[in-house]
């Protein structure tokens, strides 16, 4: 009787058993889940939120995420610069530097793909950059002398989790500034980041795997449209707190823009498209701090062809931001720049800065109030320039510093910015 219920036991046990292994073998795999992809392009600074949450849509392609920024500006500049200013010479219809405005920063939409092994990003709209000590256009003047309505547009190929390349309209590799606003601790960008590659159009190959990231790519350097810059970047995360990074560029093959349209007067300088370029940097964040020190060096060979007699600028910066709650932070900027030669005998050097033996420095000061996606913030930025070279009037000269007459040694800018990410 014992013997008898045991088997009917084990006999039950196993069809149960058996039972479970079948509904295990019959279940279908789990669907993957979909828009649930950490958004890491474009990057975002320590004090603008991106928006945690963007519109994401299931396409055959796969899971297509859709965001952007409106922001817009009001300012004051005390003084412009002179349209006919020998440093920032005003091409023919770009626009012209006014001492109060009320334009746009961005109105810029991102879609994007951003998993499986094929991947893009394209962002479009309207934007404007303001950088100190250099001449601020309106947003639709900048939009036709820079990039044009669709600035980044690239593909990618995950060859593996630590390989990938890349191809089309590239953020830049070099400096330690985002390009639009929303990605700044500041409003403006530094006297360093005016001597920097804005994009470039180019191939890229990355790599990353534990501490180290890094990429080498072949671009156009100042979007000049001739695949004739190489440009890369380093950097190792040293622990939780700390990475330092090492990037930088330079060209392979001397480019001409003189005597092209005006769009190459603003967006490819002759000067910078035949430089080179390296920054080192350092970054430390720890709670509410995030501090970024870092130098740069730009050279340009003597060139006769082009009328370029060679020139050497140094700098430094150090970034600052604190956020003193989730809706209040203050991001500060201090730096220097200097090139060499005299203003004694400037033809012997090419002017990258504000004339031969010229130098700079600013001070940069932005409290930020977040308010979920929306924010606002006030800039106050002043700039001394020494070693300028002064006009006269009388003779017909203007001289290479700030002002309509190009004599003024200092600028100070008064900006406020509002807007959202969605």
């Amino acid at each position: 009787m014992r013997s008898g219920c045991f088997l009917g036991a084990f006999a039950l046990i196993s069809t149960a058993a058996g039972a479970a292994d079948m509904g295990a073998v019959a279940l279908p795999p789990s669907a993957p889940e979909h828009c649930k992809v950490a958004i890491s392009t474009p990057v975002f600074g320590p004090t603008i939120k991106p928006n945690p949450n963007p519109a994401c849509i299931e396409t055959a392609l796969g899971d297509i995420y859709v965001g952007g920024v409106v922001s817009g500006l009001a300012y004051n500049f005390s003084p412009p610069f002179s349209p006919l200013s020998p440093v920032f010479p005003v091409p023919l219809n770009s626009g012209r530097d006014e001492q109060n405005r009320v334009d746009f920063t961005n109105m810029m939409a991102t879609v994007q793909k951003a998993d499986g092994q094929f991947q893009f990003y394209v962002q479009a709209g309207l934007y404007s950059f303001p950088l100190l000590g250099f001449p601020l256009y309106s947003s639709f003047d900048q939009n036709t002398q820079f990039f044009g309505p669709v600035p980044i547009a690239f593909g990618k190929y995950q060859i593996n989790d630590e390989w990938s390349v890349q191809g089309g309209r590239m953020f830049g590799n070099i400096g330690s500034e985002g390009l639009f606003t929303y990605q700044r601790i500041n409003i403006s960008g530094g006297l360093l980041f005016n001597q920097e590659i804005f994009l470039n159009q180019g191939v890229q190959v990355n790599y990353s795997s534990g501490p180290w990231n890094a990429a080498l790519a072949v671009t156009d350097g100042f979007f000049s449209g001739d695949l004739n810059w190489v440009t890369g970047y380093i950097t190792y995360k040293i622990d939780d707190n700390s990475t330092v990074g090492i990037n930088g560029g330079t060209h392979f093959q001397n480019f001409d823009s003189r005597f092209r349209g005006s769009k190459f007067q603003v967006a490819t300088p002759v000067t910078l498209q035949n430089s080179s370029i390296i920054s080192v940097n350092y970054t430390y964040t720890n709670g509410p701090w995030t501090i970024t020190p870092y130098g740069q060096y730009t050279s340009v060979d003597r060139d006769a062809r082009l009328g370029l007699g060679g020139a050497e600028t140094y700098g430094g910066a150090l970034l600052v931001a604190y956020n003193f709650t989730d809706w209040f932070s203050i991001g500060g900027r201090v730096e220097y720049i200097a090139q060499n030669g005299s203003r004694l005998n400037p033809g012997t050097t090419t002017n990258l800065l504000y004339g031969a033996g010229s130098s700079a420095a600013s001070y940069t000061i932005t409290p930020t109030f977040t308010f979920d996606r929306f924010f606002v913030r006030g800039e106050y930025s002043h700039v001394d320039l020494y070693g300028i070279q002064i006009g006269d009037l009388a003779s017909g000269t203007l001289g290479t510093g700030f002002g309509r007459t190009g004599n003024v040694r200092s600028q100070d800018r008064y900006m406020v910015e509002a807007g959202f990410t969605f």
